[in-house]
């Protein structure tokens, strides 16, 4: 089992920064991928950045390339999202997701674990 914790969410400006963390723990001996999703009122929760258990490999939506990056510390179990130039269209409830293994993958249904989830609110 991995509980996953995020926080980091808020209320911004467009344009703004934001850097979300997600704090895993449990099983974190064992090798895990990790990933990011969102889901704004009234839509399917949609992918939105992944990276492998190394790091080594990392992966973006199309409406978030070049905008945020995903990274994590293992050594202190916690993957961030950092956010630059926010759009209103960014505004959704954040997840967090724990993927058991070494690969990365964007489809939310190959996560086995999830957080409880945090806003993020971009005004224009």
């Amino acid at each position: 089992q991995v509980q996953l914790v995020e926080s980091g969410g808020g209320l911004v400006q467009a344009g703004d920064s934001l850097r979300l963390s997600c704090a895993a723990s449990g099983s974190t001996f064992s090798p895990y991928a990790m990933g990011w999703f969102r889901q704004a009122p009234g839509k399917e929760r949609e992918f939105v950045a992944a990276i492998s258990w190394s790091g080594a490999t990392t992966y973006y939506a199309d409406s978030v390339k070049g905008r945020f990056t995903i990274s994590r510390d293992n050594a202190k179990n916690t993957v961030y999202l950092q956010m630059n130039s926010l759009k209103p269209e960014d505004t959704a409830v954040y997840y967090c997701a724990a993927r058991m293994g070494r690969l990365a993958t964007i489809v939310w249904k190959e996560y086995d674990y999830w957080g409880q989830g945090t806003q993020v609110t971009v005004s224009s």
